[in-house]
């Protein structure tokens, strides 16, 4: 790899598996020190353990980024070990399935503490640091869900639809203090996320053969496709980049179709 991230230090929030993994194991190969930060302790330190044998520099941060005190407890950990963190990736997600009528409060309440409530904890507590050193990188998962608004994802669709709003009111409250803040906007990626989704339907295999289709590319996403995005947005090749929402969707949101019933 290029070294892109060289000197960075960033913490990846849901990185255990799926896109997060594979944004933090691109990110160390680039350079960056990186904070492993993820619910599952051993899955954590398996993916540290990755990033280690191929030369990288990680730490695992099993913490729950709806509590505060977690919060702030995983940043003051990855600081003493790396130094100041210049790099936030805001991954972690969950993703309950239903229109409105069908969705449970409390189904509800849980997608807003963790994609929301999670991000903004995430972003107060290393935010003092970045203004310090007066530089940094912010860069929210949102999707294409909070754009073209897919069937049966009310929950998950307004939760994507508030991190880009975040991002652009954060971007105007830093971007003359060094703080760029952006968000990245995936269609459908092929990770264990859509696999979970597919799994809890009844017919999976033709549903999976609409998400190809639907895409103008003519198939979904990889994970290392998103990653590279990430790289860009974190790295110094963006400098002149705030309140983006970068739409990494194989077409899917100019074309703004969507799998039928």
């Amino acid at each position: 790899m290029s070294g892109r991230l060289r000197g960075k230090v960033a913490l990846v929030t849901g990185a255990a598996r799926g896109i997060g993994k594979g944004i933090a194991t691109r990110f160390a190969l680039e350079g960056a020190a990186v904070g492993v930060v993820d619910l599952q302790a051993e899955a954590c330190q398996a993916v540290v353990n990755e990033i280690e044998a191929a030369g990288g520099k990680a730490v695992a941060l099993a913490a729950d980024i709806t509590d505060e005190g977690q919060v702030e407890s995983l940043v003051r950990r990855a600081e003493g070990v790396f130094g100041t963190v210049t790099v936030l990736v805001n991954n972690a997600a969950v993703m309950p399935a239903g229109a409105v009528h069908e969705t449970a409060a409390a189904d509800f309440d849980r997608c807003v503490a963790v994609n929301l409530r999670g991000t903004f904890l995430m972003c107060r507590a290393v935010i003092p640091g970045m203004l310090e050193v007066g530089q940094g990188s912010i860069i929210h998962m949102s999707s294409v869900t909070g754009i073209l608004g897919l069937p049966g994802l009310a929950a998950y669709s307004a939760t994507k639809a508030g991190l880009q709003g975040l991002a652009r009111a954060m971007s105007t409250d830093y971007a003359r203090r060094g703080i760029r803040v952006n968000c990245v906007a995936p269609g459908t990626i092929d990770s264990p996320m859509l696999h979970d989704f597919l799994a809890a339907q009844q017919n999976p295999e033709p549903l999976r053969q609409q998400f190809d289709a639907m895409h103008p590319i003519g198939r979904v996403g990889q994970i290392d496709e998103v990653a590279s995005v990430f790289v860009f947005l974190a790295s110094d090749e963006a400098s002149f980049v705030t309140g983006a929402t970068y739409t990494v969707d194989g077409g899917l949101s100019v074309k703004g179709e969507q799998p039928q019933d």
